[in-house]
């Protein structure tokens, strides 16, 4: 099972394992420059269900929140690298500004975000409650960031 698919490929498998009692966990971000902080956060997830769906962010949404110099990765290579660790079951790429649309339409039992949220400031969670499903906060503390791998690398280069 799983691999980088439409959001119509992952609503047909999800209702099937769901209709044998599997819940799923819904995970989103950009997945710019894949770290540990990522891996952990993915981990946490996992732990969360049974099937881990990742709404990775298109160049564009990474683009409008992060700015014109990111992504750095393009988005099939960064769903392909997220899509390859085991605990991910499926990745989906997705165009809006949040993550909204997804969980309208997938309703995961669980919507996991990392620990730079509190479950009152994840800003899907009115959608996520008003289903019966809820929010998770996983992973580790916020000791790792794209942006700062970014400034990291622009101070080995000497920039």
């Amino acid at each position: 099972m799983g691999g980088v698919a439409s959001l119509e490929t992952v609503l047909e498998t999800v209702a099937q394992a769901r209709s044998k009692g599997a819940s799923v966990v819904l995970t989103n971000g950009a997945f710019d420059m894949l770290h540990v902080g990522h891996v952990r956060y993915l981990q946490g997830a996992a732990q969360q269900g049974d099937i881990v769906v990742t709404a990775v962010n298109s160049d564009s949404s990474v683009r409008h929140s992060k700015g014109p110099s990111r992504p750095v990765i393009p988005e099939q290579e960064r769903a392909e690298l997220v899509a390859a660790l085991g605990v991910v079951d499926w990745v989906v790429l997705f165009d809006e500004p949040t993550v909204t649309g997804v969980i309208e339409r997938l309703r995961p039992e669980v919507h996991a975000k990392g620990t730079d949220y509190s479950p009152e400031s994840v800003p899907e969670r009115s959608v996520v409650e008003s289903y019966g499903g809820r929010v998770a906060i996983v992973g580790d503390p916020k000791d790792h960031s794209t942006t700062e791998l970014v400034e990291r690398l622009k101070e080995v280069q000497g920039e």
